[in-house]
């Protein structure tokens, strides 16, 4: 559909799975932690019970790794009724710490996106994840020189963007954000009256997806790659 950018002054940028890869090292990191809990229980029915407990500490650890750890040792204990190794939990923790300590890979146009956009827009990062992880990860990423504002938030819905364009003094009518997630990126900022553009994406964390009718909201641009919004934001 047409949507028309002419008045956006300033641009959000999701992290995680926009800017660089994220969504993909926690899917590896499943598939070794079944592996590990095989003498236990099938690998659908560990799935099942990982995601189920990190839906239920959500709350307590937010997002990012360091709840994604734990969530997995609670869950190791409660598949083996509390009968799984010291070894194992060891095995579980240098997964998490792999994770942290894993290169920053960034996804395909998106320095030159930025490096085309830092004159002519406000580029701010509007991201949900553990503080210091995701200060660590822009770091490394090199990218940090192209944004004005980094904000590490504890959810994404309406509230917290509409409190974080206040702040920022932000007119949500100038406002774009880009992300790969609908249900974080792009149905919230919608809501509150800015504009949103949606870039998949390969895989999308369970707890991301949204139903087929929130989908079938106006007011979007979906695109398959970060450099197309060039030709949009002329």
């Amino acid at each position: 559909m047409e949507v028309n950018f002419e008045n956006i002054t300033t641009i959000g940028f999701d992290a995680d799975d926009t800017l660089w890869v994220n969504e993909t090292y926690f899917r590896d990191t499943e598939e070794k932690f079944a592996e590990l809990l095989e003498s236990y229980e099938t690998k659908n029915k560990i799935d099942q019970e990982l995601f189920k407990m990190e839906m239920k500490n959500l709350e307590l650890y937010g997002y990012g790794i360091k709840g994604f750890v734990l969530s997995m040792i609670e869950s190791a204990l409660d598949l083996s009724n509390n009968k799984i190794s010291q070894s194992t939990i060891t095995e579980i923790l240098k997964l998490g710490k792999k994770m942290i300590d894993h290169p920053v890979e960034l996804l395909e146009g998106v320095e030159e996106t930025l490096s085309q956009l830092q004159n002519r827009f406000r580029l701010i990062v509007m991201t949900k994840g553990d503080l210091l992880d995701q200060e660590r990860k822009l770091e490394r990423s090199g990218l940090s020189k192209y944004f004005h504002h980094v904000e590490v938030l504890s959810d994404k819905k309406e509230h917290n963007y509409k409190a974080l364009l206040d702040h920022l003094n932000i007119n949500v009518n100038e406002f774009l954000m880009i992300g790969n997630s609908l249900k974080s990126d792009v149905l919230p900022i919608l809501n509150i009256g800015a504009k949103a553009i949606h870039i998949p994406f390969h895989t999308t964390w369970a707890h991301e997806m949204v139903s087929n009718d929130e989908i079938d909201q106006n007011g979007h641009l979906k695109l398959n790659e970060i450099k197309e919004i060039l030709k949009y934001l002329n």
